[in-house]
């Protein structure tokens, strides 16, 4: 990936993803497993083996959803986050999948990967955090949408 030697590879460890998604301020119930939804989860491993950033794909309500990514604040300037998204979306798009969901806390980041914000009324009714008290008051997270037609 670069100089590092990073690692990408397939993971069935949701629950070490997990830990990196609570680590990173992702709103995860951290007593729930792997949700039924799940599709796949990739992560990125450093030259240490210490995970560095993760995804996890969802399919809900059959709408594709990124239900989580994340990663490590010292490792975001290396296109770790782009690098998941891509394979995300080529995942997607293998399955026939036309539109990713997400409810994104940098929506900037998204924005550069084409995804669109949209009225949250538009988006399938999976999202926890639309419900959460905190929910435009403390957390002012978009939901968004990227078209892969």
């Amino acid at each position: 990936m670069d100089e590092y030697t990073m690692r990408l590879s397939e993971t069935m460890d949701y629950e070490a993803l997990k830990v990196l998604y609570i680590k990173n301020d992702l709103e995860v119930d951290p007593d729930l497993p792997m949700p039924e939804g799940v599709v796949k989860n990739w992560q990125i491993i450093n030259q240490e083996d210490r995970l560095v950033a993760g995804l996890t794909l969802a399919k809900y309500e059959d709408e594709f959803i990124i239900d989580g990514i994340a990663v490590e604040p010292e490792y975001r300037k290396l296109k770790l986050g782009k690098i998941l998204l891509e394979k995300a979306v080529s995942e997607v798009r293998s399955l026939g999948g036309t539109i990713i969901f997400l409810v994104a806390r940098a929506p900037e980041f998204f924005r550069k990967q084409g995804f669109i914000t949209i009225e949250p009324e538009t988006a399938p009714q999976v999202f926890d955090c639309m419900t959460c008290p905190q929910y435009g008051i403390q957390c002012h997270p978009e939901v968004m949408r990227l078209d892969l037609e």
